[in-house]
């Protein structure tokens, strides 16, 4: 599951409405100072006054990935998740979390195979013969050339075969004229991987003019790993100068290519650990919004906001920290989730969860007309989005020392927009849920 990302465009004013506001309070400022309060050098005292207002009052910038720039930089980066999983195997009372990851990272480490150069087509493409390819990249040390079976035309995923991952370089022999499929299959290809577009230049017309009419066509990113040859081999051979120009010095191709392995296999695992961190915080939000249900029907309140968010605090956020490895403090917890549950009621969450799910009036036909279970049901709704949009919240902060407060009043709305959205789409999940758990309430009291 991808972490979730936000965008606060529809939050933040435009940079012209801030800057005419900037420079409209700057001149009547300035006014005051020097007409009615007779404030000598009032221009710059208010610059002065205003910057350091600004300064004091400016919003940290919130923390984000750091992404390492060494080889040695992306192990330790994938050991610290490892040890994520290990907490996670004590936690969930699960195994084999940890120790097939290592001996994966273990095997990356000490990739010791020849470089590597791989040749691929699509089906009805052509590619250079092995021995013309020989001769070509001859000269580059302990270099093993591996030609792979052309790629089908017609497929569901236009994803690249696994077995390609830890090649050095791809060379993709590009039919013209240019195919669809060839386009989905390029645009599937990471930016950060070394490879290049070897074409078979059989028209009689000037490579610029072909590299110039292809440029309009390809991927901005293909634009300048375009590779041309007339079929002579000498004329390979100097097309593919770039490819031996990358191998001169073997041990930092290498290099290259391990840091490659393990950014993608630092992102699967960060992709998995939020699965599994996922699928621990729906059980525990499960039995929390039940327990919020049943203290609202048992002590019915005029609001439910206090409570729910103050049950959201006393069961739900201690755990969810410590599923996410976020060592907070028990007070910042706190203020996240009331302010979180302050945007939720803000939205209107329990309003459109009553008249929602008394909609469905079919949940449990007599008891459902009680007012404390409305109320109840209500309640356990909003928990429900208060505690998934917490969890989006943390996603995006796990290993943030101390998350930036300013930040989260300025994105707890559209966090909760998209928490309630998801919610929404599951209403009639939670209306199954909701019918069962009416059930054992009533065998409980019978």
């Amino acid at each position: 599951m991808p972490v979730p990302s936000i965008s606060t465009k529809k939050l933040i004013p435009s940079i012209a409405g801030k800057l005419a506001l900037a420079g409209g309070s700057l001149v009547f400022g300035s006014w005051v100072l020097s007409d009615i309060v007779h404030l000598p050098g009032g221009g710059a005292g208010l610059l002065a006054l205003g910057a350091g207002v600004w300064w004091v009052t400016r919003p940290s910038k919130p923390a984000s990935f750091s992404e390492p720039s060494s080889l040695p930089g992306w192990i330790r980066r994938c050991e610290a998740v490892l040890a994520q999983f290990s907490e996670l195997e004590l936690s969930l009372g699960l195994d084999g979390l940890r120790s097939s990851r290592e001996q994966e990272l273990d095997r990356l480490k000490a990739l010791h195979e020849p470089l590597s150069v791989g040749v691929v087509v699509s089906e009805g493409g052509t590619h250079p013969t092995t021995s013309e390819l020989q001769i070509a990249l001859e000269g580059v040390h302990s270099l093993e050339l591996c030609i792979a079976k052309p790629l089908p035309v017609v497929a569901d995923a236009w994803s690249w075969p696994q077995e390609l991952e830890e090649l050095d370089v791809i060379l993709y022999g590009l039919p013209m004229p240019l195919r669809a499929a060839d386009l989905l299959r390029l645009e599937q290809l990471p930016t950060d991987r070394p490879a290049w577009l070897l074409i078979r230049d059989s028209v009689h017309q000037s490579r610029e003019a072909r590299q110039e009419a292809l440029s309009c066509q390809l991927p901005k990113q293909w634009c300048d790993r375009l590779l041309f040859w007339s079929g002579e081999s000498a004329d390979l051979r100097q097309g593919l100068l770039p490819v031996r120009s990358h191998f001169v010095q073997p041990s930092r191709s290498r290099e290259i290519t391990k840091q490659r392995l393990l950014t993608s296999l630092h992102r699967r695992w960060q992709a998995e650990l939020e699965q599994l961190r996922r699928e621990r915080f729906r059980s525990l939000l499960q039995r929390s919004q039940w327990i919020v249900a049943g203290v609202v029907i048992a002590s019915p309140v005029p609001s439910v906001d206090l409570l729910a968010v103050a049950v959201v605090n006393g069961l739900m956020v201690k755990d969810m920290a410590q599923i996410w490895g976020c060592s907070w403090s028990s007070e910042v917890l706190q203020v996240v989730a009331r302010q979180l549950g302050t945007a939720a009621l803000g939205q209107g969450v329990v309003e459109w969860s009553g008249q929602a799910l008394l909609g469905m009036a079919k949940l449990d036909g007599g008891t459902w007309l009680a007012a404390g279970l409305i109320q109840g049901l209500s309640a356990a709704y909003l928990t429900r989005v208060v505690g998934a949009s917490m969890a989006d919240w943390m996603a995006l902060n796990a290993g943030v020392a101390e998350p930036d407060l300013e930040d989260l009043k300025r994105q707890a709305p559209l966090l909760v927009a998209k928490a309630a959205e998801r919610e929404r789409l599951d209403l009639p999940g939670f209306a199954d849920q909701a019918k069962e758990w009416l059930k054992s309430q009533r065998y409980a009291g019978a």
